[in-house]
């Protein structure tokens, strides 16, 4: 068995393979698929909607863009993007076809369809031509990439020079009484009440577990340098609840 085989990650709390996280987040966002803005709603308690209208106020979003959102999800992002820049184009990329699908049903979609492109596709490894996009985002999904660097180094590589990276992830709040208030929320309610709007507790447990194990914001920043960007910034919203970091391909 060669050393590729026998890597481990986190999947939450729990070590797995390498080669295994990939499938179990597949199914984890599969079995959440049609409920998953209903999901996001109840994780931020309704927040992550102010959240993501910051993200666009720090990205100031351009006609004539091409955006490429990872993780898309049900194009909530994308969306967005399109709304304040009605001249650009976004392609929403997610690694589960479901979601896609649950993005497509939305009536946003059918008004943005020639703007709009949806692809499977995996964040470590984009089917995108080098220096193809202006904008890369990533919104509360590359806590679920089994290689986090990786990630971050394919979204500088289809990224054109002067390109923007910008993600949205739930984070860590910096004062340690806080954190243990939203932890205890967190596991304690949460995945309560995703057995009760969802029928499916183990899903959101991993979602909570997945939160924890993200790494804190400095840490995170430096992995963005790390992969080439520059001028790292980030944002934390809601106390650190969330975050948005920033950074340029220059």
């Amino acid at each position: 068995m060669s050393e590729k085989d026998t890597r481990t990650t986190h999947f939450g709390f729990q070590t797995v393979g390498e080669k295994d996280k990939a499938g179990m987040v597949h199914g984890v966002f599969t079995n959440v698929a049609s409920r998953y803005d209903v999901m996001n709603d109840v994780m931020s308690v309704g927040i992550h909607r102010v959240w993501k209208d910051a993200m666009m106020d720090w990205l100031a979003p351009r006609d004539g863009q091409a955006l490429l959102d990872v993780a898309g999800g049900t194009g909530d992002i994308a969306f967005r993007f399109l709304k304040r820049a009605p001249g650009a184009g976004a392609t929403v990329l997610d690694m589960t076809e479901s979601m896609l699908v649950e993005g497509q049903k939305r009536a946003e979609a059918a008004h943005l369809a020639e703007k709009l492109n949806w692809v499977v596709g995996d964040a470590m490894a984009l089917p995108f031509e080098a220096n193809t996009f202006d904008v890369y985002t990533i919104s509360f999904g590359i806590r679920n990439v089994t290689r986090i660097p990786d990630a971050l180094s394919e979204a500088f590589r289809v990224l054109k020079p002067g390109g923007r990276l910008m993600v949205l992830e739930f984070s860590q709040l910096p004062n340690d009484g806080l954190q243990k208030l939203y932890d205890l929320y967190s596991f304690n309610v949460i995945p309560r009440m995703g057995q009760a709007i969802a029928n499916d507790r183990e899903s959101y447990q991993y979602l909570v577990e997945s939160i924890r194990k993200f790494p804190e914001q400095e840490v995170f920043a430096e992995m963005i340098r790390t992969a080439g960007f520059e001028q790292v910034k980030y944002r934390n919203l809601s106390m650190g609840i969330a975050a948005l970091h920033s950074g340029w391909k220059l």
